[in-house]
């Protein structure tokens, strides 16, 4: 979407141009990966995460997200206030048809906001009514014009940076171990560079995107030592952005919102679909490459979605579909385009995106790509963590912490939805966002919600 459609598309949503408030800010953390069931866990070590409860508000059973349960679809929610079916983010890239009997595609390299996103982020509303945004590895940003500090969630996020963010990384010899480090280091990176910005900018709005949790927990899986390792050290950075707060002079102004994309279980048993429908003749494979398919599963950890390619033999392949999924182990159901507006799924008709069917595991199950063996089942030699589930299921809420400038304290909410971060974020700013599907979370609010 080019410039001059998001302004459009702005004034379609109706977005008020209120007047910011003078001299606010409000600072997004998502600490990926990060389930809601973790900030209770006396075994996780979180003082920061759990100072700022106490200071403030926060989702006694956590924050329900959307379908598909995956990070870039969710980030892209929190700064929209709508779920994927509004704005089109439904991977962590793109999905492409390429036509009958020819695999499908996620392809992410080369792609700007204007690619994936259909409507404007909060970030270009918060532009229109005057106030300055940075984001650090915030997925689907690149070619934003309405960023000054941008650090995108890209591949080769170093070329597609901000003068004068690169400036910074440069000048902190950051280049070189950012390039060749692992999220760990990857993360340190990320958090320096926001705590340089708050401390440089003093920008009225920062999201601050941090994957080391994620990583971790999809390796060894959550409530593990590594688990608990890498949610300790992530409450450690959340410490280190306060600090620049306060070394900016703007704590005392500055409402913090610390949340997380999706949550996470562990899983100790892999489903193969595609091995079944290459046994079936419906998928065909040289090497570990899908070289054409009738029909073909894309895995998203807790479901998989699936592709019929061939108009012609469309509904035979969808109850073939049925035949060989329905029932079998570590299938919860196969959900059609009849229920996908309960779930805030598009209609494939209505994007080309969106799967045909999809299918659910059960606890414990997790969709591969693999096509090899012959067995839709495999037991895992080590348990790992998986996400992608339903977001009705509990193990998906995600963490969700307010506190700071305009937080009333000690509050303790039950029902919060991923949709109501920005137009509350935007509230805590004086700005106005209409037309999200989510709500001003009023009753944390200080004053009048």
């Amino acid at each position: 979407m080019h410039l001059p459609m998001v302004l459009v598309a702005m004034l379609a949503m109706g977005v008020a141009q209120a007047t910011a408030a003078p001299d606010r800010h409000v600072v997004v953390i998502t600490l990926d990966g990060f389930p809601s069931y973790l900030l209770d866990d006396p075994n996780a070590s979180l003082p920061t995460l759990r100072g700022l409860r106490d200071a403030g508000a926060y989702a006694v059973d956590g924050m329900q997200i959307s379908n598909p349960a995956v990070t870039w679809p969710n980030h892209t929610t929190l700064m929209t206030g709508v779920h994927p079916d509004r704005h089109g983010v439904l991977f962590n890239g793109i999905l492409e048809r390429h036509g009958v009997g020819k695999p499908v595609r996620v392809l992410f390299q080369g792609k700007e906001q204007r690619d994936f996103v259909r409507i404007p982020l909060l970030f270009d509303h918060l532009k229109a009514a005057g106030v300055e945004s940075a984001a650090i590895n915030w997925p689907c940003t690149r070619g934003s014009t309405s960023i000054e500090a941008n650090f995108p969630d890209v591949p080769e996020p170093l070329a597609h940076t901000s003068t004068g963010v690169k400036l910074f990384l440069d000048r902190a010899g950051h280049v070189a171990r950012f390039a060749g480090g692992n999220n760990v280091v990857r993360d340190e990176i990320w958090t320096e560079t926001a705590c340089q910005v708050i401390r440089e900018r003093k920008p009225g709005f920062l999201a601050l995107h941090l994957l080391n949790v994620d990583s971790t927990h999809h390796k060894y899986g959550p409530k593990t030592l590594p688990g608990y390792t890498a949610t300790a050290l992530a409450d450690a950075q959340v410490g280190r952005v306060l600090m620049a707060l306060g070394e900016a002079g703007i704590r005392e102004r500055t409402s913090v919102l610390v949340v997380a994309d999706h949550g996470f279980v562990t899983v100790r048993k892999t489903l193969r679909p595609n091995a079944i429908l290459r046994r079936e003749g419906l998928l065909v494979v040289k090497g570990a490459e899908v070289t054409s398919a009738r029909v073909q599963v894309v895995p998203e950890g807790g479901t998989g979605m699936v592709y019929l390619t061939n108009p012609e033999t469309a509904e035979i392949d969808r109850q073939s579909v049925r035949r060989l999924f329905q029932g079998a182990e570590g299938i919860e159901a196969i959900l059609g385009p009849e229920e996908y507006p309960r779930y805030h799924l598009p209609a494939p008709r209505d994007d080309p995106q969106m799967s045909d069917l999809v299918l659910v595991a059960r606890d414990g199950y997790a969709f591969t790509a693999s096509s090899a063996g012959e067995a839709l089942v495999v037991p895992v030699d080590q348990p790992y963590g998986a996400h992608g589930y339903i977001s009705t299921d509990p193990a998906m809420n995600a963490l969700f912490i307010a506190s700071g400038s305009g937080i009333r304290p000690g509050t303790k909410i039950r029902r919060v939805e991923n949709v109501d971060v920005a137009p509350t974020a935007a509230k805590l700013l004086g700005v106005k966002l209409d037309g999200t599907l989510g709500r001003v979370l009023g009753e944390i609010l200080e004053g009048p919600g």
